[in-house]
């Protein structure tokens, strides 16, 4: 007997399933109403199309990440908040493509998003400088998760490295060296790392 009745966050793990189990291709009215165990027409009373499908999974994929508790420093929060966000992109890597691309239709998720601008508020930070270090950090855990797509998740970072350092060569001694430090520097580090760069720029911004 087909089920008649799905919420929109049982709609949204299934579709984030398919995604993670075969990839964005899979990804279908009818291969999301198979897995609910239902027909595809049932499936158009939820979900006007394809974009719409596409933000669930978005919104599937923020939803799976938990807020950390806040402190009484701004700096240890935001880059709680900001790592966070990026281990549960990280999680689900073939969804990568449609954070990147799609913004979410509801607030499912906006709390993670919340926390950082709340910590950033602590920051004692201008409005447009709030901003500016918003947009930042979300750049950098978007842009760091991007570049795994040709990196750690789809072989290694050391490979990525190597690959990079052996195009390089000798033309561009500056690249053939980095790569050289990239391929001995863990993805968490270099995040890491970078993560602590911008928040010291950001500090030096607060009042």
């Amino acid at each position: 007997m087909l089920r008649a009745r799905f919420s929109r966050d049982e709609i949204a793990a299934a579709a984030l399933r398919i995604v993670d189990e075969s990839g964005l291709g899979a990804l279908s009215m009818r291969s999301l109403a198979s897995t609910l165990g239902t027909g595809p027409m049932t499936m158009y009373n939820y979900v006007a199309d394809k974009e719409g499908l596409e933000e669930l999974v978005v919104a599937a994929v923020v939803a799976d990440i938990a807020v950390p508790d806040p402190t009484d420093d701004w700096r240890h929060d935001v880059h709680a908040v900001a790592t966070t966000m990026w281990r549960g992109v990280r999680a689900h890597p073939a969804a990568i493509p449609l954070v990147l691309t799609r913004r979410m239709a509801s607030a499912t998720g906006f709390a993670i998003a919340d926390a950082l601008v709340e910590a950033l508020v602590r920051a004692g930070l201008e409005d447009r400088d709030r901003l500016s270090a918003f947009h930042a950090v979300l750049s950098l855990v978007t842009g760091a998760a991007q570049a795994e797509l040709a990196g750690p998740l789809t072989g290694g970072a050391s490979e990525a490295a190597a690959r990079i350092g052996a195009v390089a060569g000798g033309a561009f001694p500056h690249i053939e060296a980095l790569s050289k430090v990239a391929m001995q520097t863990p993805v968490t580090d270099d995040f890491d790392g970078g993560l602590r760069m911008l928040i010291d720029g950001i500090a030096a911004r607060a009042h």
